[in-house]
């Protein structure tokens, strides 16, 4: 059984370790059995799945994903946590414990070796400085994703769910809602952590669909155009876009495009749905061509 999430065991496998946080790594140790069910529950685990972890730390979640899973990749990148993690999964031998930084791992290749390529659920509890690059690195990456379950900064989670039209939506609500179906299934205390954050965090589920929920005919000028539209929320999304270094267009060819679309001439980007960046994105592709 999983013993490691009672916050007394916890500090004793530190201690025996004589482990040191490293602020690099942004580490914060779930020490909340309520809350660590719910992300098994929210993740949807069984004896079939496959699961890749990310930052498993001393191994706390790790265990009860190896009671739950058939399989556990468990990839860390602080090489002092490796030998914890020999000894807190040595009685699991459905687990392979990485040690390396997810975002230069050959994630396709050690699915294709220890999977046959099939889809991986992902569990992690990541550092909260680099969140987006690791699961946008997912997502974009040739690795079949099935989906994502994350503890992240709570403002994170709402803004990865967040609807078009209030503060909240940005570049990483529309990024994740391309990809994925994201629910908030739990907000997490900072007292649930060891030691404890500064922030409130939450449990996010990334469900990936099977096929974008829209159509687009060229997928980096679809984000190069929400990137620019958001980079200045205080301008419109047609000066926005006509300002924008890293696009080649005139304001007479975004202003036509906008016009298209069929909204108001100074609308700004955060009003702008998924499918109709989609559809503004395919009006400047024609510029193009």
């Amino acid at each position: 059984m999983a013993y490691l999430i009672n916050p007394q065991h916890t500090i004793a496998v530190l201690q025996k370790f004589q482990f040191r946080f490293q602020k690099k790594y942004g580490q914060n140790f779930l020490i909340d059995a309520h809350v660590l069910d719910k992300i098994i529950q929210a993740a949807g685990i069984g004896p079939d799945d496959y699961v890749l972890e990310i930052g498993p730390g001393i191994g706390t979640m790790t265990q009860s994903l190896c009671e739950h899973a058939g399989r556990v990749a468990a990839v860390e990148i602080d090489k002092n946590l490796i030998p914890v993690l020999k000894e807190t999964l040595a009685e699991y031998p459905n687990v392979t414990i990485i040690n390396a930084d997810i975002l230069k791992l050959d994630l396709a290749g050690l699915l294709q070796r220890e999977n046959g390529g099939r889809p991986v659920k992902v569990v992690a509890n990541l550092p909260y400085y680099i969140t987006t690059p690791i699961i946008m690195g997912l997502f974009e990456g040739p690795a079949p994703i099935d989906s994502i379950t994350v503890m992240v900064q709570k403002e994170v989670a709402v803004r990865m769910q967040a609807p078009p039209g209030g503060k909240e939506y940005g570049a990483l609500s529309l990024a994740v809602q391309y990809y994925a179906k994201p629910k908030i299934v739990a907000n997490v205390p900072p007292n649930c952590f060891l030691p404890r954050p500064a922030v409130a965090s939450a449990v996010i589920r990334l469900k990936r669909y099977e096929a974008p929920p829209v159509a687009v005919q060229d997928e980096k000028l679809m984000f190069a155009v929400i990137r620019a539209s958001f980079n200045q929320r205080r301008k419109t999304l047609a000066n926005g876009l006509a300002n924008a270094s890293n696009l080649p267009f005139t304001r007479e060819q975004v202003q036509s495009a906008v016009r298209r679309l069929g909204v108001p001439a100074d609308i700004r980007g955060e009003k702008l749905s998924l499918m109709q960046f989609a559809q503004l994105s395919d009006f400047l592709k024609e510029v193009l061509s």
